[in-house]
């Protein structure tokens, strides 16, 4: 028998079992990056479900166990992670790792996310980004970098990921199976914004490299773009 497989919550079911006191993945010892990385790859969504799987080259089972029977499953059944079964997992990226402080240090989730996909599962990058014509390079996870901007207040993700490409001068090269994206930092010193809105669907038009488009004086197919 092979191992047991539940889909992620859909909008009713989310709602129901994952509202209220003692849900979602139980924190502790600086374990928000990661229980937050898990909960937004994992609880309502299936694209990334091949991690849990499909059996990689260079794939680390036990980790891939770990990661789907002690947090991905009772996620999806119950809507309840214990620390203990994070922990575990952390124990094991301490591990596999070159990192002595993953069971104990705040870590950002790009860290984790490269650890957890490049070197223990093996999977291949998400995203092929290019920057001001130079040469492409691929990554799983994409985080916003910008200037504070006072005309956001409370931005969206949609206003965010254009602003943050525009001021890098970065392209998609191609639609991505998976798109990652980071917030801006919001550490206990400094937050960037109070409050984001989440934007439930990402128009990816305008990012991507060499993609058609259409003049916004004529109409037409367009042949020049302006920042």
């Amino acid at each position: 028998e092979g191992p047991e497989s539940l889909p992620p919550l859909s909008s009713e079911a989310a709602v129901r079992v994952l509202q209220g006191r003692m849900k979602g993945i139980q924190g502790h010892c600086n374990s928000c990056y990661m229980d937050a990385a898990l909960f937004s790859l994992f609880s309502c969504t299936s694209v990334l479900d091949s991690m849990l799987f499909m059996p990689f080259p260079l794939c680390d089972r036990n980790v891939q166990g770990i990661l789907r029977d002690e947090i991905v499953n009772p996620l999806r059944r119950t809507g309840f992670v214990r620390a203990s079964s994070v922990m575990h997992l952390r124990e094991q990226l301490t591990d596999k790792g070159q990192c002595s402080s993953f069971t104990n240090a705040e870590k950002d989730p790009e860290e984790f996310l490269n650890l957890i996909m490049q070197q223990i599962l093996g999977i291949e990058p998400l995203l092929k980004l290019q920057s001001g014509g130079q040469k492409e390079h691929e990554c799983y996870c994409y985080q916003i970098f910008m200037d504070k901007q006072e005309d956001l207040v409370v931005p969206d993700v949609q206003q965010l990921v254009e602003r943050s490409f525009l001021s890098s001068d970065l392209k998609l090269v191609e639609i991505p199976s998976c798109f990652i994206i980071q917030m801006p930092r919001f550490g206990k010193e400094y937050k960037m914004f109070s409050k984001i809105i989440p934007s439930l669907e990402l128009d990816i038009t305008d990012l991507l490299l060499d993609s058609p488009r259409e003049c916004c004086l004529c109409g037409d197919v367009a042949t020049l773009e302006c920042s």
